[in-house]
C-alpha cells in the first residue's frame, strides 16, 4: 500500500441483510450497494454482537462484545469506560483528520469522542431518527470538498429505514403494487395481529395518521420500508458519485454496514428490532478499496460486528488493540495475509431495550435465553433448527430438548467466565434490565 487509505464509513440504521438484492432480495432496492459489492467484497453472513443501536454502535467502534464494553441496553445509565479502546480516537492519533456526520452523540457522549469534526443536522428536529439520507449527504459533502486532500476518516448515519417508514413522496409507491384505496381497505386484516400490541395504537394514531388514514395493508408497510431502503441507497448513490467526483474514490476504504435489521411482522414483532432473530442481527457489510481488496468476492464465512474495528486498522496499516474482542477480516480476503481470521463460527449476542436476552448462534443451531417476560410475549427459552428452518418459524425447544440443554450450558458457561474475567459484579443484561425494566421485571421474577 503506497499511502494510507481514506476511510469512509456508511452505516444504515435499520438495514436487514435480506431487503438488499445483493443478499437475494427480489425488489431492486439497493443499486448503489450492490454496485460497491461489484467492486468490493460483500460479507455474506455478518452477524451483530449486540443490538439495537448503542450496543451495536459501541461495538463497532470499541471492537469489543457488549459484554465487555458493558453497554448492553439501548438508554440506560450505563456508560461506557473511558479506557475503552475507540476507532476514531486511534485513527486520530494516527493522523486522520476525522469527522462524523451522525446525530448519536447527543444521547451518548462517547460516540464523540475521537472526533475533531462532529457534525450532527437533526440539531434543529425534535425527533433525531427524522433526519434524512438528503440533509447528511449536505453536510457529508461539505467536508469531502473543504477537507477531502487531508487524509480523513469520515462516518455517516443514514436513518430512513428506521420506523416511521416515511420515504419522501418520489418514493412512496416504488415498491408498492396496489393504490392508496387498497393500503386502507377495512377488509384487509394482515394488520389485525399489530392492533393488539401496544405499538399498534401508537402507530394507529402517529404514524399511520400522517400517511392519511388507518393502513390495514400489511403489504404496503412493507413497501414503504423498501422505498426507505431505496432511498437511503440512493443518498449512498449521491455520496460516493461526490467522491470520485473529487478524485477520492481510488485511494478510499469505503465500508457499508446495517448497525441491526428489522422484523416486518415476523416472529409477531412488527415494525421493530428486537428480538435476537436473524432479520435483527444479520446484517449487510461491503467493503471497497480499489487494488486493496478484490473486486466481486463474496465471503460466507460467519463474522461479528465487533471484527470490523479490527479490520479497518489492519486496511489502514495500523495494529488493533489488544482490547478489541475482535478479529480482522482480511486474512478471509487475503490469501497472502500472515495470520488466520480468528473468529468463531458460534456467535453470542445480547440484548437489553425492549427485551432483555441472550442467543448464541452456531451453524446448526440458535438457542435464545430470556432473562424475563418481554414486551412481545415471546418463551423463555426458544431454540431454532438453522439448516432446516432458515426462517426460524418452528421453535424446537421442547421437541429437542437435549439440544436446547446443551446450548444452553454452553451459553451460560460462556457468561460466567467473561462475568469472572472481567470482574463483572453479574450479567449485565440481568443487571440492565432490572434498572431499564423497573416494575415488569420484578413482577417477572415473583412470578418465578
Amino acid at each position: 500500500m503506497s499511502e494510507p487509505l481514506n476511510i469512509l464509513l456508511i452505516a444504515v440504521d435499520t438495514l436487514r441483510a435480506k431487503q438488499l438484492t445483493s443478499y437475494g432480495y427480489d425488489r431492486p432496492t439497493t443499486p448503489a450497494a450492490d454496485a460497491l459489492a461489484a467492486e468490493g467484497v460483500l460479507f455474506e453472513d455478518m452477524v451483530c454482537s449486540g443490538i439495537p443501536t448503542h450496543p451495536s454502535f459501541t461495538t463497532l467502534y470499541t471492537g469489543q462484545h457488549p459484554m465487555t464494553h458493558g453497554i448492553v441496553a439501548h438508554g440506560g445509565d450505563a456508560v461506557l469506560d473511558r479506557r475503552a479502546p475507540m476507532l476514531p480516537e486511534i485513527l486520530l492519533r494516527a493522523g486522520w483528520t476525522t469527522c462524523a456526520v451522525d446525530n448519536l452523540g447527543s444521547a451518548r457522549p462517547w460516540f464523540q469522542r475521537g472526533y475533531e469534526f462532529y457534525i450532527d443536522p437533526s440539531r434543529k428536529r425534535s425527533l433525531g431518527l427524522m433526519v434524512t439520507a438528503e440533509q447528511q449527504n449536505a453536510r457529508a459533502v461539505e467536508f469531502l470538498r473543504h477537507q477531502g486532500q487531508e487524509q480523513f476518516f469520515l462516518f455517516v448515519h443514514y436513518w430512513d429505514p428506521h420506523t416511521p417508514y416515511l420515504p419522501p413522496v418520489s418514493h412512496r409507491e416504488l415498491f408498492y403494487d396496489g393504490d392508496a384505496k387498497r393500503a386502507s381497505d377495512p377488509a384487509d386484516r394482515s394488520l389485525d395481529e399489530l392492533w393488539q400490541h401496544p405499538l399498534g395504537k401508537a402507530w394507529r394514531d402517529t404514524w399511520f395518521r400522517s400517511l392519511g388514514g388507518r393502513i390495514t395493508d400489511a403489504d404496503y408497510v412493507r413497501a414503504l420500508y423498501d422505498a426507505s431502503v431505496r432511498y437511503a441507497d440512493d443518498g449512498i448513490a449521491r455520496l460516493l458519485d461526490e467522491l470520485a467526483s473529487l478524485g477520492l474514490d481510488e485511494r478510499t476504504l469505503v465500508v457499508l454496514m446495517g448497525d441491526h435489521g428489522e422484523c416486518l411482522g415476523e416472529h409477531g414483532v412488527w415494525y421493530d428490532h428486537h428480538g435476537l432473530y436473524e432479520e435483527n442481527i444479520h446484517v449487510p457489510f461491503i467493503m471497497r478499496a480499489p487494488g486493496v481488496l478484490p473486486a466481486g468476492e463474496r465471503v460466507e464465512r460467519t463474522v461479528r460486528t465487533m471484527d470490523i474495528a479490527p479490520t479497518v486498522l489492519e486496511l489502514a496499516g495500523l495494529e488493533a488493540p489488544d482490547e478489541m474482542d475482535g478479529s480482522s477480516m482480511v486474512p478471509l480476503v487475503d490469501p497472502t495475509a500472515d495470520t488466520e481470521y480468528g473468529g468463531s463460527d458460534t456467535v453470542i449476542t445480547a440484548e437489553c431495550t425492549w427485551q432483555a436476552k441472550w442467543s448464541i448462534r452456531t451453524p446448526g443451531h440458535k438457542f435464545i435465553r430470556a432473562r424475563s417476560i418481554d414486551f412481545y410475549g415471546s418463551p423463555e427459552l426458544e431454540l431454532y433448527d438453522r439448516r432446516a428452518d432458515p426462517a426460524e418459524t418452528t421453535d424446537i425447544a421442547t421437541t429437542a430438548p437435549d439440544v436446547a440443554e446443551d446450548l444452553e450450558a454452553e451459553l451460560e458457561d460462556w457468561i460466567a467466565r467473561e462475568v469472572s474475567r472481567l470482574g463483572r459484579t453479574g450479567d449485565p443484561v440481568t443487571e440492565q434490565g432490572r434498572e431499564k425494566f423497573g416494575d415488569r421485571w420484578a413482577a417477572a421474577e415473583a412470578a418465578g
